[in-house]
C-alpha cells in the first residue's frame, strides 16, 4: 500500500548496519528536467541499464533476485 515510502523510512536506520548511507529521497520533476530527459532519451544518450530479462513464467525467480539485490540495474519481464 504505501510502496517505497517504507524503504525511505528505513534507510537511515538500515544505514547504521551496513556498509552504505542510505537517506531518504524525495522529488519534484519540473517541466524543463522532463523536457532535457526527454531530448536526451530521443537523441538515444540515455538508456536504461538492463540487468537482466526474465520471461513472464519466471517472476518469482525475478522478485527473489531483486529483493537480494543479486542484480545491478533494471529487471525486465518480457510478455
Amino acid at each position: 500500500m504505501m510502496g517505497g515510502f517504507l524503504r525511505n523510512l528505513r534507510a537511515p536506520v538500515l544505514s547504521r548496519f551496513i556498509g552504505q548511507r542510505l537517506r531518504m529521497l524525495a522529488s519534484k520533476p519540473n517541466q524543463k528536467d522532463l523536457q532535457v530527459l526527454r531530448e536526451l532519451i530521443e537523441a538515444g544518450k540515455l538508456r536504461p541499464l538492463i540487468g537482466r530479462t526474465y520471461p513472464l513464467g519466471e517472476v518469482p525467480e525475478a522478485m527473489r533476485a531483486l529483493e537480494a539485490g543479486k542484480t545491478r540495474g533494471k529487471i525486465v519481464i518480457t510478455v
